[in-house]
């Protein structure tokens, strides 16, 4: 009898174990890219073209994950695998990158792809695939749209946002300012310079005195700053980028035009765009503050900072790690890692998706006090209040304005 008892116990045992390896094993959910052992994104960014300063954010974001890896064994017990492919800020080459992407090498999601016609030319695709479309270099007010687009969301603050707070900043600093306003002939140019009128409100009409558009592919935009400089504007918004953005600020000096300039977020890159500018002509340009500024001898002692730093000198030994797209593509890389972490075991796209756009309070390793990440399923905009910053021919000085919605 006690040898029968024991063998209904051992098989009891037997059953239970099994049961509970079953019920483990049925709680894993796996999307394309996923498994026991790994987690594949994908993404392109302009590593040529005149854009390919940028591309530094994806290398970045790259060596992020291989830190990740060789430090914690990944997410959650899987490596992470993130393919970079370059689309030379390309539309038509964005298209087929993210088709090689979603169908050849069946990534979990896309993640970090730049500019606003790039992802004009994907976002329709990946939403059809139901693919996540996570965190994109693009502020564009169509981003944050989760009832018709559930699957694509920005990382960044949205650009009607932040022309907001350079429209309220100099509402209350220059009241009766002369605006000159130089524009990227596209849709992110156009959604800087609506929110940017929308937050002057009807004094938009008298203070914007001059505009100039240009176009991406144009080889100067010499001819626009001097239509502008001769305006007898105070005040230079620049919506531009990259090389653009670095050559209106260095002809504005050259001209002698010393104008308060405004850049955006996505071009005030000290080694990138204002060093190429001149340090000298760039003095007093003011951007939007997120994350706390590489080499500021006031982070010296921070423990976020000298991790970065560590991270740079093995990961990224030949990028400099005071260019702010390296430090963004940390920043972004914590950002969607936290999300992948929550995801657990079920790493379906549905659940990505669910977990990206349900983020509260999240501070990144490099982040101003007070400035966190929250998303929402009715809301994608990742921010909703900014700091400002000001160059002084070495670094950025952050301002004491909070300024929002």
């Amino acid at each position: 009898m006690t040898k029968v008892v024991h063998r209904v116990c051992a098989v009891a045992v037997m059953i239970a174990a099994l049961t509970a390896t079953g019920a483990a094993l049925a709680q894993k959910k796996y999307g394309p890219g996923a498994s026991d052992t790994e987690i594949k994104l994908g993404q392109s960014l302009p590593y040529s073209g005149p854009l390919s300063a940028l591309g530094l954010v994806g290398k970045a974001e790259q060596a992020y994950f291989r830190m990740l890896n060789d430090t914690q064994g990944g997410i959650n017990g899987r490596k992470v695998t993130l393919l970079s492919l370059d689309d030379g800020y390309s539309p038509p080459k964005t298209v087929e990158m993210t088709r090689q992407l979603v169908e050849k090498e069946q990534v979990l999601a896309i993640f970090s792809t730049l500019g606003t016609p790039t992802n004009t030319a994907i976002h329709r695709y990946l939403n059809q695939k139901k693919v996540p479309h996570l965190f994109i270099l693009s502020g564009a007010a169509k981003w944050n749209d989760p009832a018709n687009h559930p699957w694509t969301m920005m990382g960044m603050p949205a650009y009607r946002t932040e022309a907001g707070v350079y429209a309220k900043h100099i509402l209350k600093t220059r009241p009766t300012a002369r605006i000159a306003v130089l524009v990227q002939n596209d849709d992110f140019g156009r959604d800087y310079l609506e929110g940017f009128k929308a937050a002057l409100g009807d004094k938009a009409k008298t203070m914007i005195v001059a505009e100039a558009t240009y176009e991406s592919t144009d080889p100067t935009v010499e001819s626009q700053m001097i239509q502008l400089q001769n305006s007898g504007a105070d005040v230079l918004f620049n919506i531009a980028l990259g090389k653009h953005q670095s050559m209106a600020i260095r002809k504005a000096g050259e001209g002698g035009w010393k104008p308060q300039i405004y850049v955006p977020a996505g071009a005030s890159s000290i080694p990138g765009v204002l060093r190429p500018a001149g340090a000298e002509n760039a003095v007093g340009a003011t951007t939007v503050a997120l994350g706390k500024i590489p080499g500021d001898p006031q982070w010296d002692s921070d423990p976020g900072m000298k991790a970065y730093f560590a991270f740079m000198q093995k990961y990224l030994p030949g990028e400099n790690p005071l260019d702010g797209s390296a430090s963004g593509g940390y920043g972004y890389g914590a950002l969607l890692a936290h999300v992948l972490q929550r995801c657990g075991d079920d790493l379906s796209r549905e659940n990505v998706l669910s977990k990206a756009a349900s983020v509260q309070a999240f501070v990144g390793p490099l982040a101003l006090p007070g400035v966190v990440v929250n998303t929402a399923p009715d809301s994608y905009l990742p921010y909703r209040q900014l700091r400002l910053q000001r160059f002084d021919g070495t670094t950025y000085k952050v301002l004491d304005d909070v300024l929002g919605d």
